[in-house]
């Protein structure tokens, strides 16, 4: 079982990335990609750049490690109560080649945030936006006040109810 890991965050300390990486850490037997946004630069979707460059390498290149996947476990980043804007323009440029961007995979969709409501907003909107790209959402889970809850250096949530239920969710997908 392969599965390919995110956090929706072009930030090198992005809290999203560690929790994605710790969540794919809890599946036994997997083998784990945990790709980087910053590892697909493109300009800022819009029609008159596709229409000069066509479709852009890294978009091609997302998709392809989507392929990859039987299960993605994605971390969503809010800002300003939305998607990044580094993940919306992944999502633009890819939907261009592929409206499934998601590509019928399953997926464990996440949000943290250093805030009590853990992103709750991005995730909603993800929740009901990703399955008409082609996400095939099998649970969610936001861990609130990041800080308080996550341990950077072990690398690890250590809040016990918020680690236990996310070990249940974890459980269920693969039992």
């Amino acid at each position: 079982m392969k599965i390919i890991a995110f956090g929706a965050s072009p930030s090198k300390n992005s809290i999203n990335k560690k929790l994605a990486t710790y969540t794919a850490s809890l599946f036994d037997n997997a083998q784990i990609e945990v790709l980087d946004l910053n590892d697909y630069p493109m300009p800022i979707f819009s029609v008159d750049i596709e229409e000069t460059i066509g479709q852009h390498k890294f978009a091609q290149a997302f998709l392809d490690k989507i392929a990859t996947a039987d299960i993605l476990v994605i971390s969503m980043a809010e800002n300003n109560g939305n998607y990044s804007a580094a993940f919306k323009n992944i999502l633009d440029w890819c939907s261009r080649i592929s409206g499934k961007v998601f590509q019928q995979k399953p997926m464990l969709l996440m949000a943290t945030s250093p805030g009590g409501r853990g992103a709750a907003t991005v995730l909603e909107i993800a929740k009901n936006a990703f399955p008409r790209h082609g996400a095939i959402i099998k649970a969610t889970f936001s861990v609130p006040n990041f800080d308080d809850n996550f341990d950077i250096e072990k690398g690890q949530i250590t809040n016990t109810d918020l680690d236990t239920e996310l070990k249940q969710i974890v459980k269920k997908w693969v039992s």
